[in-house]
């Protein structure tokens, strides 16, 4: 029957409203409060969101909080920007933005509006001009010019932060593989763009700083437009980077990118596959740099014996202790003429007598052929530790497909693909019989 209502909700004397449910005949009566409720549950199920529009008459209060209306052609919506929130919202009035937050119902004011996590602007000109402003602040505080750590040239390890996609990743393990199969690098993905990127690359970075064994890390990115790589000139990020203990590599983007991350960094590179050939070591390199030092040390402690015998043959020893014991009888002789020293001039002539009697020659020969013989003994030594000698004694190196050193049979399984380094050069093979 028409009119009738299908239901009541009754809470004290509180004013009411009428509300039509689907399928009802008729309205329900509910009190404000229940109202305020059924709106706050809707408002809270579109959930986190990001919008565009023109920021209209920005205010800020007491507290530091800040209010706009964030308006397009047919529509608009009031944003609050909590104090906690403000260094990631930008709120210049007039200016194109994308705001990220989300929807709430305030009860004492009867009002719906958007609580802004970041507010970041849309459009060259504006993004150039957010970061000449962040650029102007930390130069202010001395981080653009502040000094740089200096690379390892063999890190423990080497942290690496990334984006999910595949193709960063892909192009540092290639150049690993190249230089220096097997190298420990710790990947940490995260997000690199859109709301929420900032945060999660200040985290990444604070977990990979406090590592020991992460002497290095690289922050790398793909290519993008300047919206995408906004995150990166984020002042938050900059500062992050500045205070890090260990040395902090940039590789954003393609070479023409620069974001504000690449002049607060310790090296920038063009790109990832440049960043990890300059602090990953050549294998190679770094073995015929070792061979070489040993070289040298060899060539130098021989020089060293040899120069050390031409003098040893140039000192006319008795005439030096000759020497030694006349200027002891002038000195004696002076001193006698104050005092009676009858008795120690003639233990002193004795001892003269003994001394001249001595052959300083022979008897330090035996101690030099003992040096000489120490000596030879540490250069065959160091000699035979050199790794290439190791493998000249017919030992090889095992790798697997990845590069990675086999030291346990059980690692490989029958079939499995290895590759074989000896002396001189290296071959591929299949394992037979594996797990043994």
């Amino acid at each position: 029957m028409g009119g009738r209502l299908a239901g009541r909700d009754h809470v004290g004397q509180g004013a009411g409203v009428t509300l039509f449910g689907a399928g009802d005949n008729g309205p329900r009566r509910v009190s404000l409060v229940r109202l305020s409720a059924l709106i706050a549950q809707a408002v809270a199920g579109v959930g986190r969101v990001t919008v565009e529009g023109e920021v209209h008459k920005p205010q800020t209060g007491r507290t530091g909080r800040q209010w706009f209306t964030l308006r397009d052609r047919a529509s608009q919506v009031s944003v609050s920007v909590p104090v906690a929130r403000r260094s990631r919202c930008r709120v210049v009035a007039g200016e194109r933005v994308a705001v990220t937050g989300r929807l709430e119902w305030t009860n004492d004011w009867g009002q719906l509006q958007l609580v802004a996590e970041e507010v970041v602007p849309v459009g060259e000109g504006a993004i150039a001009a957010l970061i000449a402003e962040t650029r102007a602040r930390l130069g202010a505080d001395g981080l653009l010019d502040r000094p740089r750590h200096t690379i390892p040239l063999l890190p423990r390890a080497i942290g690496v932060i990334c984006g999910h996609e595949a193709a960063v990743r892909a192009d540092i393990e290639s150049v690993v593989l190249a230089r220096y199969p097997g190298y420990p690098v710790t990947f940490v993905t995260t997000t690199v763009s859109g709301p929420g990127a900032v945060d999660n690359l200040v985290s990444s970075l604070a977990d990979l700083d406090v590592r020991p064994e992460v002497e290095v890390i690289i922050l790398a990115r793909g290519g993008g437009d300047s919206t995408a790589l906004l995150p990166f000139s984020d002042e938050g990020l900059c500062r992050a980077v500045a205070a890090m203990a260990t040395p902090v590599v940039a590789a954003i983007g393609h070479d023409g990118d620069r974001p504000l991350v690449d002049e607060v960094a310790d090296l920038r590179c063009g790109t990832p596959s440049i960043a990890a050939a300059a602090v990953i070591p050549d294998h190679a390199v770094l073995r015929a740099q070792i061979d070489s030092l040993l070289s040298s040390v060899a060539i130098a402690a021989r020089a060293r014996i040899d120069e050390a015998r031409g003098r040893l043959a140039r000192v006319d020893r008795r005439a030096a202790a000759v020497a030694g014991v006349d200027r002891a009888r002038e000195r004696l002789d002076r001193a006698a003429a104050t005092r009676d020293l009858v008795h120690p001039r003639r233990e002193l002539d004795r001892a003269v007598a003994r001394l001249e009697r001595v052959d300083w020659f022979t008897a330090a020969a035996p101690a030099l052929a003992v040096a000489e013989r120490r000596l030879a003994a540490a250069l065959d030594q160091i000699e035979a530790l050199s790794p290439v000698r190791v493998l000249e004694r017919g030992y090889a190196v095992v790798r697997d497909s990845v590069g990675r050193v086999i030291r346990d049979a059980s690692d490989l399984a029958s079939g499995a693909e290895i590759e074989v380094t000896v002396a001189r050069g290296r071959f591929a093979a299949s394992v037979t019989d594996g797990g043994q």
